[in-house]
């Protein structure tokens, strides 16, 4: 460990969240990407596509709470490494499902889709524990902001790039060359990923900067020897007033993010007739002004925090204000120019991008003791959004034959996360855990919320 000067690891950390999150939305799009080519070379139909795409869903969901129990028990560094190795071995499987007969093809895809979103379960989880071992406080929302942005940020690098891969050489190649991208970069996080007190370029002076500011520089270590975190916690986090309007919120949120990682490709290409390569490129326009936005909420946020508004203010105003932009997708229904189309896209996926501070919330409100299991939790409600959002628009197109009522849809959910975090959520503070006399258990010095 150096100590001649104040280093900024954590920023080096950073990156490798963004970068590792990148790719795990990259490869969660492939399907959208490869979704159009494949419903046609195995004669599915847009309800049959509708539960492939929720496959990921099921297994991210039910995996969430073993994902984030075992992030606690096992510290972040192994678990997340073991998971993108494991899910980009699945994503690879999946370019070859085409050599089989289309019935098997079906059924084998939604189980390697499954899979995939398994082994995915610890990643955010992973992310929010990571943030809140290596940054502050004030430079929590931020430091969140940007490793979620990367969402946006892989459908911008990766969508022009799959949809090429699609029109020169057919759907299955797209799993392939993103599988064997995954594999390569578990390596690279094994040499990179570190606690911030084990680490060996970090200064004491950067160690003392985060433990001093709220950062919770000793989580792994202390995890090692208290047997991991008591299920019976969860109980106090699922009564808590605050908790269930974040869950609710983000469920709500993640329904936008699953229709632009799912149906949007589809729908440029089936309702405004793009080709499959133009829908790559023209998906990549909003998913860059998602990307500006996501990192401008993180920033607005803690611009906030150091400007000396509370909390709750800083963290709520990006993401109601973003959310009440996110509803202007409905208005693609009242236009045909593919300009305008692109523009009200563009608009919502901005606003989604503004408001998608749940993460941050997260590190905010999280228990020490339980960091990776609430982080699961949370993910749990929210990606529930993984299995309907899907589902529900596939038997929407069945039954409409278009794309406009879906769109209210996704709008909608828009609009129920704006009144879950003006009604519900309330102040925003760290959960106080109780023991089983009812006494609380300490946790740091920083607000708090008895449950």
């Amino acid at each position: 460990m150096g100590d001649a000067k104040k280093t900024h690891v954590r920023y080096l950390i950073l990156l490798m969240l963004f970068l590792v999150t990148t790719i795990n939305y990259a490869d969660r799009a492939t399907i959208a990407i490869a979704g159009s080519s494949m419903q046609k070379d195995l004669g599915i139909d847009a309800v049959t596509l509708g539960y492939v795409f929720s496959a990921f869903g099921w297994a991210y969901v039910i995996g969430q709470i073993p994902g984030g129990w075992l992030l606690d028990r096992f510290g972040s560094k192994r678990v997340y490494a073991a998971g993108i190795f494991i899910w980009s071995l699945f994503t690879l499987l999946q370019g070859f499902v085409g050599m089989m007969p289309v019935a098997w093809a079906v059924v084998t895809l939604f189980v390697l889709r499954f899979m995939v979103g398994f082994a995915e379960a610890p990643s955010f989880p992973g992310n929010a524990r990571i943030v809140a071992a290596w940054f502050p406080t004030a430079e929590r929302g931020t430091a969140s902001a940007i490793f979620n942005s990367a969402q946006y940020f892989a459908t911008a690098l990766f969508a022009p790039l799959m949809g090429w891969i699609v029109y020169a050489h057919g759907w299955e190649h797209v799993f392939v060359v993103m599988g064997v991208f995954g594999i390569l970069f578990a390596g690279v996080w094994m040499k990179t990923i570190y606690n911030p007190k084990e680490h060996p370029r970090i200064s004491a002076a950067e160690i003392e900067h985060i433990a001093s500011n709220g950062g919770l520089v000793d989580m792994d270590q202390t995890k090692k020897s208290d047997g991991g975190p008591k299920w019976n916690y969860i109980a106090q986090l699922l009564t808590n007033r605050m908790m269930i309007g974040v869950y609710l919120g983000q469920y709500c949120i993640n329904g936008i993010t699953y229709f632009f990682l799912t149906w949007f490709p589809v729908y440029l290409v089936q309702e405004r007739g793009m080709t499959i390569l133009k829908a790559g490129f023209i998906a990549s326009l909003p998913a860059i002004m998602g990307f500006v936005g996501g990192v401008l909420g993180g920033v607005i946020s803690d611009w906030l925090l150091r400007r000396g508004h509370s909390l709750t203010l800083a963290r709520k105003l990006p993401i109601i204000g973003g959310l009440l932009l996110s509803t202007s997708m409905v208005l693609c229904n009242y236009v045909s120019a593919e300009w305008m189309v692109v523009g009200f896209m563009t608009l919502a996926f901005f606003g989604k991008g503004l408001g998608a501070l749940g993460w941050a919330v997260v590190s905010d409100t999280s228990p020490k003791q339980i960091a990776g299991l609430s982080g699961g939790l949370f993910n749990t409600f929210g990606n529930i959004a993984s299995i309907t959002t899907p589902i529900v628009i596939g038997y929407i197109i069945s039954a409409t034959g278009s794309f406009k009522w879906a769109l209210v849809y996704v709008g909608a959910n828009a609009l129920v996360a704006v009144f879950s975090y003006l009604f519900i959520v309330g102040r925003i503070q760290r959960v106080v855990l109780k023991d089983e006399n009812g006494l609380a258990i300490n946790d740091q010095a920083s607000p708090t919320l008895a449950t």
